[in-house]
């Protein structure tokens, strides 16, 4: 079976649960007796979890192997919803969210795989955004196949993604090879979340890429987080139109992630100047999503939705790149630091809209035009780095 195959499934019915759940999570957990901070905090449990599971199976991936990484993180997914499913008090619904954040390995370890097989810098950002066009068709599916499945029972949809996941793991255990065949057996792992974040972040030439990678989380997990209110307080329109436009974020996803990069983008652009001119649209974007004139506001959401799909792949991929290393530990690190992200920009987000509707975009605009100094300063840098390294061509190096 093929190896791209596998890791795409894997991907696939991984991204499948966090649509499924999106619409059939709330109403399972209310059945309990619960308030709606309740609802959000299992929503938030996995984050913190995912926090600190991500860096070290990252670097776990990177002593043992990806493929056994691979195989206990789908394993002990499919345990946490299958605890989930099974849970009759509330306390097993915790459980269940916390074991699944705790195997949050499976996205950064197919990233390290895609990249491992990978022959040049272009092939590895197109097998980077294959893994987000299949996210993106996954969050199509999911929202939908949930939303189906709670008809025949509110536990239905659950139980399915965790038997699902079952499946995934016993077919990666029989046909799943390995891809990391420079491992690094004697490495020592540290069960400190921020010792990798912090290891990592001592090379100069990775720093900027992670501080850029932080704040491009907090800017997405603000505009997620309130823009379903921002719709219902600024242009009256409700859940259906909300959902609606979720449904159009993941089809532009999976058109530029899976087709215009690989076709168009990585033809026309070099990666880095690709990363610096989607910055730009990203921050335009939320510019024009602050506004309260609707025909702008779709512009500027189809202007950010198009960059941030590109830069989720472009920023990765060079991370990656200037870390040569350690792509598991790197991986996981930036998952746990986007972790990190989705926690704090919630919080951020509510703050701002409560003081003002447009705040959270305006701030979102404001980030992202600092990733894009820190781009440009990094950029200068590196060409004054790569220049002195580069011997004056009357010069020959014996």
């Amino acid at each position: 079976m093929n190896k791209k195959f596998i890791i795409i499934a894997t991907v696939f019915v991984d991204v499948l649960g966090m649509g499924i759940i999106i619409p059939t999570l709330p109403f399972y957990v209310q059945s309990f007796g619960v308030s709606a901070f309740v609802v959000t905090l299992l929503f938030g449990v996995f984050s913190f979890f995912a926090f600190f599971s991500a860096p070290l199976l990252g670097a776990l991936s990177d002593k043992i192997g990806r493929r056994p990484v691979m195989i206990i993180s789908i394993a002990s997914s499919a345990l946490g919803w299958l605890v989930f499913a099974s849970a009759h008090t509330l306390w097993l619904l915790f459980l269940g969210r916390i074991i699944d954040g705790l195997a949050a390995g499976n996205f950064s370890t197919a990233q390290s795989f895609m990249a491992d097989i990978a022959k040049d810098e272009k092939e590895r950002t197109k097998n980077l955004g294959l893994l987000g066009a299949v996210f993106g068709v996954a969050f199509i599916i999911g929202p939908g196949v949930g939303g189906l499945l709670s008809n025949i029972s509110p536990t239905f949809p659950f139980w399915c993604v965790g038997i699902l996941a079952s499946l995934n793991a016993v077919n990666a255990f029989f046909n799943l090879p390995e891809s990391h065949h420079k491992r690094q057996k004697d490495k020592k792992i540290s069960l400190n979340p921020f010792q990798p974040i912090i290891r990592i972040t001592r090379d100069e030439k990775v720093l900027p890429g992670f501080f850029v990678w932080f704040l491009f989380g907090i800017s997405i997990a603000m505009y997620q987080a309130i823009f379903s209110l921002y719709l219902e307080k600024v242009f009256f329109l409700g859940a259906f139109a909300a959902g609606l436009f979720m449904t159009g974020v993941g089809v532009i996803m999976v058109m530029n992630q899976g087709f215009l990069l690989s076709k168009f983008w990585l033809k026309n652009f070099k990666e880095k100047d690709l990363e610096f001119f989607m910055m730009f649209l990203f921050s335009f974007g939320f510019f024009l999503m602050s506004t309260s004139f609707f025909s702008v506001f779709i512009i500027g959401m189809f202007v950010l939705v198009l960059s941030q799909s590109i830069l989720r792949v472009v920023i990765t991929s060079q991370v990656v790149g200037n870390s040569h290393e350690n792509r598991g530990e790197v991986l996981g690190a930036m998952s746990s630091v986007l972790s990190l992200s989705m926690i704090m920009g919630p919080l951020l987000a509510g703050s701002l809209f409560i003081s003002h509707p447009h705040f959270p975009f305006l701030m979102g605009g404001f980030l992202a035009l600092f990733c894009l100094v820190i781009l440009y300063h990094n950029r200068r840098k590196l060409r004054i780095f790569e220049h002195k390294l580069t011997p004056p061509n009357d010069q020959t190096i014996i």
